[in-house]
């Protein structure tokens, strides 16, 4: 077969073939290999060229498959189905409201463009050419549906139906965050609890001073909560879902969720009252009942929350957001990274490092601290 067009980089080679297609190889492992499939352009080998490189610096390279093995015909939208039906985490299958979010994804704003195409016509283009119009203006959303594709064709290659992840855009997998959040102050709590129903007035001061998610609180239950002690036993999460299966009692997020919390003691009172005022006997009963029974549904709190920041002066925002400000004033008290880690029920360093806002006051503080160092006393 006569090469034209040949282009040697820095790592490995790329050369034209008679069909106008290109192929890539390179050295690695005293061995020469090529990819098991050709390009459509130049830049596509190229950029195979370079994952293959990057798997090498970082210990990740496997020899390459060979095209016989590699899957032709299945389309992204039959692999992506039972990539789905058979995702593990952690040795555990993925939780009903993931599952759902990931269908949504998939049906919504991956398959329509991508899914009749076979595995391996998706290529680097045409992953780029999908990204530039999928979800502008929704960032994060877009980030999402992004790592998806990703994840999932990860696990093809890892299977041997594609020989490599052509998801290769630096940074889309993540997103800045669009919404500024401003923590409530302790006199907004206030505030924020007064105008709540009673019922639900617990739940305000659980969820920002002791930073629990939604999930967690409405799946409360009266043996979780040792007021003796001042701490409350999160091993359970309920989620609603919108399939018309309504609510799910599941585990916590993560291994991490799985938590004792620590209530503070200006809201224990609040919290005993609760338990005597609005939870009925027995260890069973759920914490924050709806009136007619069962979890109490996101929209029933939503209209009273919002009514209640509207009438505190903050429209703006939102239930999430107590957990935020609970996390933000934890970390005001000079809680370290591992402490914040195990309050809130997080796994990774990033997640809680999100809430070591800056003060004015702390600032001041590590101004003061070091004038001591120079002149102990003044």
């Amino acid at each position: 077969m006569t090469r034209r067009n040949q282009d040697k980089g820095v790592f490995g080679s790329v050369y034209q073939l008679p069909s106008g297609r290109w192929r890539a190889q390179y050295y690695a492992d005293g061995k020469r290999h090529g990819a098991p499939t050709t390009f459509g352009t130049k830049r596509e080998a190229h950029k195979y060229l370079s994952v293959v490189e990057s798997d090498i610096i970082r210990g990740r390279w496997l020899p390459p498959t060979s095209t016989n093995n590699v899957s032709r015909g299945q389309t992204l939208a039959q692999y992506s189905a039972a990539w789905l039906l058979n995702r593990m985490v952690n040795g555990e299958p993925l939780k009903d409201r993931t599952r759902l979010h990931y269908q949504k994804l998939l049906h919504q704003h991956i398959l329509p463009t991508l899914g009749d195409k076979p595995l391996t016509a998706i290529t680097i283009d045409v992953v780029e050419k999908w990204h530039a119009v999928t979800l502008v203006g929704r960032p994060t959303l877009r980030a999402h549906a992004y790592s998806l594709l990703r994840t999932i064709l990860n696990t093809a290659v890892g299977a041997g139906k594609v020989p490599f992840n052509p998801c290769t855009i630096r940074g889309a997998g993540g997103s800045k965050r669009v919404i500024t959040i401003k923590p409530a102050t302790p006199d907004l709590l206030v505030k924020l609890v007064d105008a709540m129903p009673p019922r639900y007035q617990a739940m305000v001061l659980l969820a920002s001073w002791s930073a629990m998610r939604y999930g967690e609180l409405i799946e409360l239950r009266r043996a979780d909560v040792d007021v003796v002690e001042g701490v409350v036993h999160i091993t359970r999460a309920a989620v609603y879902l919108r399939d018309g299966s309504g609510f799910h009692v599941t585990t916590s997020k993560s291994d991490a969720g799985t938590r004792d919390v620590h209530v503070p003691p200006h809201i224990l009172d609040a919290t005993r009252a609760h338990l005597i005022d609005h939870t009925a006997a027995g260890d069973g009963s759920l914490l924050f009942l709806a009136k007619r029974g069962g979890h109490l549904h996101p929209a029933t709190l939503e209209r009273h929350f919002k009514a209640a920041c509207a009438a505190a002066g903050r429209p703006d925002l939102r239930f999430h957001d107590l957990r935020h400000s609970g996390a933000v004033l934890a970390a005001q008290t000079g809680a370290t990274l591992a402490e914040l880690m195990s309050r809130l029920g997080h796994s990774t360093v990033y997640a809680a490092l999100r809430y070591q806002h800056a003060t004015g006051a702390a600032d001041r503080r590590i101004a003061e601290a070091l004038s001591q160092i120079v002149a102990p006393g003044a």
